[in-house]
């Protein structure tokens, strides 16, 4: 009786990963559309990553965008259309050229990489808890920052 409740549960957690799995696969088609953050949430800050957010949005080849805002850097995470994909330097340089362009006195770090995105989304949610402090969420951004320059 005992191995047969063994045999049984190790059966059903077997199934429960498997239909984990098929999300996480989608998940690269699947719009988040997370809201654009900013470390410290000053007025002023919240404002500015809506236009980085909005103006990133505006481009067609793109349909997700992450944003976070540091004291001195702007991260800028996107997700590219995938018969878009063959342009993905071309549309990080649009990016880039139009965001300096409108924004000036702002330093930003642009990336189509899909792991730079999942990190901006997962240090959004982290910046939701109350014993994630201003300190600890501007060291993680700098830090994907740094990943995104490392990539080769």
């Amino acid at each position: 009786m005992c191995q047969l409740l063994l045999l049984l549960a190790i059966v059903l957690a077997g199934c429960k990963e498997a239909d984990e799995g098929k999300g996480n696969q989608m998940s690269l088609m699947q719009a988040t559309n997370p809201a654009p953050v900013s470390i410290g949430d000053k007025p002023k800050d919240t404002s500015t990553v809506q236009k980085v957010k909005e103006d990133v949005m505006a481009f067609d080849e793109i349909y997700d965008v992450a944003v976070v805002k540091g004291k001195k850097d702007i991260l800028v995470a996107y997700k590219v259309k995938h018969l878009e994909r063959f342009r993905m330097k071309d549309i990080e340089k649009n990016i880039t050229k139009r965001l300096e362009k409108d924004f000036p006195k702002e330093n930003f770090t642009v990336s189509s990489d899909y792991k730079i995105f999942l990190e901006a989304v997962q240090l959004k949610e982290d910046m939701k808890q109350p014993d994630f402090s201003d300190k600890q969420a501007e060291k993680r951004l700098k830090s994907i920052i740094s990943l995104q320059k490392e990539k080769t």
